[in-house]
């Protein structure tokens, strides 16, 4: 599974509350944030498309971006990963502790319940 860095996160973040977004409305909610030049968000789009990380679509004249990833699986890949390289946590994530989030819903808690005690087998291996 592709894992994005951190740059990378905020625009599919972006994209899974709502897509299709074009460069224009993606780099209008970045811009404070990194402080980009608009042509600087449209290579970072780019290179997301080519590492599959998005879509790239026409609507008239303008490019259109959607996720390549799911959501869901991408994020516990991002968890997992960094609760074994910050915290050195060998376990289980407790999927409690997403709870409260905004960007994971209610229904997908078990999807990412099930995707983290799987990552974390995988890892003892």
């Amino acid at each position: 599974m592709l894992k994005p860095n951190n740059t990378e996160l905020v625009i599919l973040k972006l994209l899974w509350k709502r897509e299709p977004r074009t460069a224009r409305e993606i780099h209008d909610e970045i811009e404070t944030e990194f402080s980009w030049s608009y042509s600087s968000t449209r290579k970072t789009l780019e290179r997301m498309a080519d590492k599959g990380l998005l879509n790239v679509g026409e609507q008239g004249n303008k490019k259109i971006f959607t996720a390549a990833v799911e959501k869901v699986p991408t994020l516990a890949v991002c968890a997992q990963e960094f609760a074994q390289s910050v915290f050195e946590l060998d376990g289980p994530l407790p999927v409690a502790m997403f709870a409260d989030s905004r960007l994971i819903e209610a229904e997908e808690l078990d999807e990412l319940e099930s995707l983290l005690d799987e990552l974390n087998g995988k890892s003892k291996e």
